[in-house]
């Protein structure tokens, strides 16, 4: 049983491609690389303004302390302190002590002569041999520094000064492990920071991936049921004006076009096996005869013999125009550029030979566009043909008139305005072959480009019912349309348009 048409709006629904969807890599893919360059970038962004932010707080810090310990050398050396002078029981607390302790948020601690600790800091900070030898200098400013010193949890900068003269020295100390303690909490604030980054990028990158590949999931979804189904009206859904969108509309267009081609393909086979039926029923009806010939008289074997050439010959007329007819369908021929005036020069050459009439052609405008050669002159060629088949005997030359652009607007043929409105948009060329047979009946005008039809005073003449047909498919993919209508004076004109912008819409 032949299938029923395919029908394209809202045939079926997608079937469920959940699984698909969470599966999709390019969403992964999107998501992964769309948080792998967030967190590359809040590393970078994190690690630079922590390693600035680190660097500002350690040279502050230390610029601080060498600059108290500056003022200090340049104190002793000026004024020849004691270091009773540093002590913690002045009661105005306005002593050289308390300079050093709000200048730099320092710990003070003071040596004796011999090198003993006469006012202890707090906290109590080391002494060793070498701060001994500091305070025992002669000279006052000398200096003694460590970068580094542990004090309980603590560690310090630590830098001793001499009195001179023998006096003692003052050891000044910079707590720098609670700048450190600062550094390290904005570090881990810094991580966290930069955790909560990534993983709100992953996030937006995973909804973000999601809008994007939507759509392109769906149209994967639908080209997977087209393959497993093998169903070709599946209606794509397509919205938004970006690249997705063209190639969901280009992907509905092409499953348009493969629909209409496997129902093209439907029909033609099944009007060529109902055509074939006739020609082969006779064949075979004949064919039996043949096994009584010998009982026939002669006149009778001369009409079985003539009958059976005729339908072997009207037999392969109907293949050889249903293979034509089934190529121009699926044409492969390159679009080029031609003129349809030296193509109409090339058919009325062979129509000469083939019919034996004569034949002229009219060529006016400009007649030049990108076509497929071999299926314009097909047709052109169909038309001869069947012009000829209806002027049997006539002695008026066939006229083919190829008329461009605005020139074939009055062409005086007797075809109406709608029958002429092949070229629609003015830049087309339009194409007549001209006889003077009986002409076409009002009632046959709109069908006679239909497969298989012939008119029924045409039916007891040669010829398969393809040959118009095939005009129309050509002029269908060139961008025209078929036309037929009355000559004036009387006969048929036939023809068909062509758009200068080439088969199937493509600009030349």
């Amino acid at each position: 049983m032949p299938r029923a048409p395919l029908q394209r709006p809202g045939l079926r629904r997608l079937p469920s491609l959940e699984p698909l969807r969470r599966l999709s890599s390019l969403r992964a893919t999107f998501t992964v690389s769309f948080a792998a360059v967030a967190a590359v970038v809040t590393v970078l962004v994190g690690f630079l303004s922590y390693d600035a932010a680190a660097r500002l707080v350690r040279v502050d810090q230390q610029t601080v302390f060498a600059e108290v310990v500056r003022d200090l050398r340049e104190e002793v050396r000026a004024h020849p302190l004691t270091a009773d002078d540093f002590a913690t029981s002045d009661p105005d607390r306005d002593g050289p002590r308390e300079d050093i302790i709000r200048a730099g948020r320092t710990d003070v601690q003071v040596l004796g002569p011999d090198g003993e600790v006469a006012d202890r800091g707090s906290p109590p900070l080391p002494v060793d041999a070498g701060e001994r030898g500091i305070a025992e200098s002669a000279a006052a400013g000398r200096l003694l520094e460590r970068d580094v010193v542990e004090v309980g949890d603590d560690r310090y900068r630590l830098a001793t000064v001499s009195l001179g003269g023998g006096r003692g020295a003052v050891q000044v100390a910079q707590q720098f492990s609670d700048t450190e303690d600062l550094l390290r909490q904005l570090q881990r604030r810094t991580v966290l920071l930069v955790a909560a980054v990534v993983i709100a990028a992953g996030v937006f990158g995973w909804w973000l991936a999601r809008r994007i590949t939507r759509r392109l999931v769906r149209l994967a979804g639908a080209a997977e049921d087209v393959a497993r189904t093998g169903r070709l009206g599946v209606q794509v859904p397509v919205t938004g004006n970006d690249e997705v969108a063209r190639v969901g509309r280009s992907f509905d267009r092409m499953l348009g076009r493969l629909a209409r081609s496997e129902e093209d393909q439907r029909r033609l086979v099944q009007d060529a096996g109902h055509e074939l039926r006739t020609p082969l029923t006779s064949l075979r009806t004949n064919i039996s005869m043949l096994r009584r010939i010998d009982e026939l008289p002669p006149a009778a074997r001369e009409e079985l013999v003539a009958d059976l050439a005729l339908e072997s010959r009207e037999l392969t007329d109907l293949v050889n125009e249903l293979v034509d007819l089934a190529a121009g369908q699926s044409d492969t021929e390159p679009v080029r550029p031609l003129d349809l005036g030296a193509l109409a020069e090339e058919v009325a050459v062979l129509g000469r030979r083939r019919t034996g009439r004569d034949i002229t052609v009219r060529v006016s405008g400009d007649t030049g566009v990108n076509g497929r050669p071999s299926a314009l002159q097909r047709a052109m060629s169909n038309l001869v043909e069947n012009a000829a088949k209806f002027d049997t005997g006539g002695t008026a030359p066939i006229e083919i008139a190829v008329t461009g652009g605005a020139a074939g607007a009055g062409t005086g043929t007797g075809v109406t305005a709608g029958e002429a409105s092949g070229d629609s948009h003015g830049g087309g060329v339009r194409v007549e072959v001209r006889d003077r047979g009986p002409g076409i009946a009002d009632a046959d005008r709109s069908r006679i480009f239909d497969r298989f039809y012939r008119a029924a005073d045409a039916r007891s003449r040669p010829g398969s019912g393809l040959g118009l047909s095939i005009v129309r498919e050509v002029a269908t993919s060139h961008g025209g349309t078929p036309f037929a209508g009355h000559r004036d004076g009387g006969g048929a004109v036939i023809g068909f348009t062509v758009r200068t912008s080439g088969p199937d819409g493509e600009n030349g």
